[in-house]
């Protein structure tokens, strides 16, 4: 027997299947890129916001892992692909400064800002049996003995890196910077004493605040972060900062993608950024939650750019 167009619909909603207008924006699963190794946080962060997208969008979400030059290589393949809305990636922090450091013509420019998800600020820690037991402690010592604080970070031009130098460049001290080839060695250089002090991501130290052995002396953020209600923020430590840096993950598609395919994924995402399994790992891993919609991320990407020129040129990295 033949079905009208009615019935069929009517029989889709009936089965709790996904809505006509899903149904005919996507036919086939949809492929995420990460432009970051298997298994670390960015990609398990990938995983559990895709695993119940086809409830949300009508068809699945793959995982890809295109690894090299810093994420550029995978971003670089999003930014390339047809803008049909079956190719999409996870973006990161790395693409605010590629233009900026010189080393890639990427920037947001070239994508389609779809959600961001996360944004998280730069937390500065020392042991837990340190003498610095705040933030201004370790600024006036710093102060008294220029070059003697030493400040692991996770690498050169990191949002870690970079929101230390702020606070350096507005208070007149100087630090001696030690990068590290990622957080989780400079984290155990400054877990094994090895340097006065570290920056790096809240979720990083997480496990090392709740066994007593680190203590976070402040968040460089504009809120106190959820999962450390204690932590101050910069400014409530005594140093107002208005070129906050922050490490940050979102989705982006290629330019030029067709507004209603754009709604779809927006509105897919949002629902996705809600789920409970997601929201879940995330408080668990402290990761800030900060969804804003395509618009919004767009805004925010360019005061990111506005933030980050200053700060890289304090550490002469800036290349623009």
């Amino acid at each position: 027997m033949k079905l009208t167009r009615r019935a069929f619909t009517a029989g889709l909603a009936a089965a709790g299947l996904a809505s006509p207008a899903i149904a005919q924006t996507f036919q086939r699963d949809i492929t995420m890129v990460v432009p970051w190794a298997a298994g670390g946080g960015t990609d398990t962060l990938a995983r559990t916001l895709v695993k119940n997208a086809k409830q949300y969008l009508g068809v699945g979400i793959n995982v890809v892992n295109r690894t090299g030059g810093t994420g550029a290589v995978g971003m670089q393949s999003v930014s390339a692909a047809r803008p049909d809305g079956y190719t999409i990636g996870l973006i990161t922090f790395h693409l605010s400064a590629y233009r900026l450091m010189g080393l890639s013509d990427l920037s947001y420019r070239d994508f389609e800002p779809i959600a961001l998800l996360n944004r998280t600020p730069a937390a500065f820690s020392v042991k837990a049996d340190s003498p610095f037991k705040t933030l201004k402690d370790l600024v006036d010592y710093a102060k008294a003995n220029p070059g003697v604080v030493t400040v692991a970070n996770s690498g050169a031009g990191a949002n870690t890196h970079l929101s230390a130098a702020i606070l350096a460049k507005n208070n007149g001290i100087k630090f001696s910077f030690v990068p590290f080839d990622g957080g989780a060695p400079a984290r155990t250089a400054m877990v094994g004493g090895h340097v006065t002090s570290l920056v790096s991501g809240p979720d990083e130290v997480l496990q090392y605040v709740k066994t007593g052995q680190v203590r976070i002396l402040a968040m460089v953020g504009e809120q106190r972060h959820p999962s450390f209600p204690d932590v101050p923020t910069i400014a409530e430590a005594g140093f107002p900062n208005k070129e906050i840096v922050y490490d940050w993950r979102g989705i982006g598609a290629p330019k030029g993608l067709p507004p209603a395919i754009s709604k779809t994924l927006s509105e897919g995402f949002e629902k996705m950024a809600k789920d409970p399994d997601f929201i879940a790992l995330m408080d668990q891993a402290a990761l800030a939650r900060v969804y804003m919609n395509g618009a919004d991320f767009t805004k925010f990407l360019a005061g990111m750019e506005t933030s980050l020129e200053p700060a890289l040129a304090e550490v002469g990295l800036l290349k623009k």
